[in-house]
């Protein structure tokens, strides 16, 4: 039975030698971009190969489409047959530790419609904090045909954005800091605030004090209090750039609450024009 949620450092141990399994090295920073690959470079999981968020897993940014945009759908397959998935591979991603930018491989290759893919609770930290096995260097997987076409239904464009937030529906769900999302700071985006009428439910939230998700109970509580009368399929999830929410998506994916959208261009695109209203207090 495949994994299309999360799996756990001991179940990945246990099939860590098993040539169905193509394990990807996502680590990154926001605020330092070559960090994730010097990182992978001096340990990794053996196996895995890296995909960096802005070059692999992010399109071509125009100044008005935000700061990680989808990646043309063919030449993300071409990235995904590079790194080894093939239609018969259960892909484990994984980062520093709570899945925050793991979790943006996860949506995309749920958008390529490839769905046996998982994010590592807990990540490189929780792995090697167990003493479990890890090597240096570069590794590549032999490249292979991935087919697969985008699920338009996975996502939310802008104007379907504007639409909720005239409307009050489907209710849009905003990933950020509670902080950013008031408008009180904003270190990465030129304008401060958020879209109007949208919900805030930090990420983070999604996590316990090891950085692992929270137990599958107590999460779809937490997640299920977020969302109040809305049903997860009338929910557009968004962020900064279309990566954190991912996390969101991930966790409601986890608890079975299925069916909400991501808004891929986020809060970076929203506020790049002008025209669009903005929000900011709780």
């Amino acid at each position: 039975m495949p994994f299309r949620t999360l799996i756990s450092t001991e179940l990945l141990a246990s099939h860590l030698a098993e040539p169905e399994y193509v394990l990807v090295d996502c680590r990154f920073r926001l605020d330092d971009t070559s960090w994730g690959e010097e990182a992978y470079r001096a340990a990794h999981i053996p196996g895995a190969a890296y995909a960096h968020i802005d070059r692999d897993l992010s399109g071509v940014k125009n100044g008005r489409n935000g700061r990680h945009p989808l990646p043309d759908s063919r030449v993300l397959a071409g990235t995904f047959g590079r790194l080894g998935v093939t239609a018969g591979a259960q892909v484990v991603a994984y980062d520093q530790d709570g899945g925050m930018f793991a979790s943006r491989l996860w949506w995309l290759l749920r958008w390529m419609g490839h769905e046996a893919a998982a994010v590592l609770d807990g990540g490189f930290t929780k792995w090697t904090a167990e003493g479990r096995p890890t090597t240096g260097g570069v590794e590549t997987r032999a490249s292979v045909p991935f087919t697969g076409t985008p699920r338009r239904a996975l996502i939310a464009d802008a104007r379907a954005v504007a639409a909720a937030a005239n409307s009050g529906a489907p209710l849009l769900l905003d990933a950020r800091a509670p902080e950013r999302y008031r408008g009180e700071v904003e270190a990465l985006d030129p304008v401060a605030g958020h879209i109007p009428g949208a919900r805030n439910y930090f990420y983070e939230g999604n996590l316990g004090e090891h950085r692992t998700f929270r137990p599958t109970e107590e999460l779809r509580e937490r997640l299920r209090g977020a969302l109040r009368e809305y049903e997860p399929d009338n929910v557009i999830c968004y962020c900064g750039s279309g990566v954190t929410a991912c996390h969101n998506l991930l966790a409601l994916e986890h608890v079975g609450l299925t069916g909400a959208k991501l808004y891929p261009g986020s809060w970076s695109e929203w506020c790049a024009d002008e025209r669009n209203p903005i929000e900011t207090g709780g």
